[in-house]
């Protein structure tokens, strides 16, 4: 839409001009602003019976299915048991190769790393108490005193994840290896 005709629907909008309500002994100027709505801003759209059916359905709708982040289901707001520690932090292969003579092209940017490794602090936690599900993106940990709903920034293989509960310092070891679009060049 040019800038132009943005100019003379604004202008339609906001112009106090109606035809055949002007009163002689009235001045008061008419605003067309009160009777404006958030639905009469922009160019005045048309509905024919076919596309008012449609419209009605959708209009129900906040958001598409494709909006919805992946894990979202798990999202449980009236749940009263707290959310543990946690910590992530991204592990890399290296090598003399790589660190002293530059010959691949890795560096320490997160892009450049093949494992997410989540450090879950439980404390008073005993290993068979633990439930872990892992989606694509999602990590889902509960305890009977902890939830852990965690939206992974990288998408992970879920198939093939290690864990690991150190008892000594009451932690769960998640190491999820990545699994991006692109690793297959930047890794070979």
């Amino acid at each position: 839409m040019d800038s132009a005709s943005s100019l003379q629907c604004l202008a339609k909008l906001l112009s106090n001009a109606q035809e055949g309500d002007d009163d002689d002994d009235e001045h008061v100027p008419h605003c067309s602003v009160s009777s404006m709505t958030p639905g009469s801003i922009g160019p005045v759209k048309r509905e024919t019976a076919g596309t008012s059916q449609v419209k009605s359905e959708t209009r129900k709708t906040i958001w598409n299915t494709e909006e919805v982040p992946e894990g979202s289901e798990y999202d449980d707001t009236w749940d009263p048991r707290e959310q543990p520690e946690y910590q992530i932090l991204f592990k890399q292969c290296v090598g003399t190769e790589d660190v002293f003579f530059g010959m691949s092209r890795k560096d320490h940017s997160t892009a450049c790393c093949e494992d997410m490794v989540i450090k879950i602090k439980l404390p008073e936690t005993k290993y068979s108490d633990i439930t872990l599900d892992i989606q694509d993106k999602v990590l889902d940990l509960r305890t009977p005193q902890k939830k852990l709903l965690l939206h992974l920034p990288y998408p992970v293989d879920s198939k093939n994840g290690k864990a690991c509960f150190l008892s000594e310092e009451e932690t769960l070891e998640v190491t999820l290896r990545l699994s991006r679009e692109f690793d297959f060049i930047n890794f070979f």
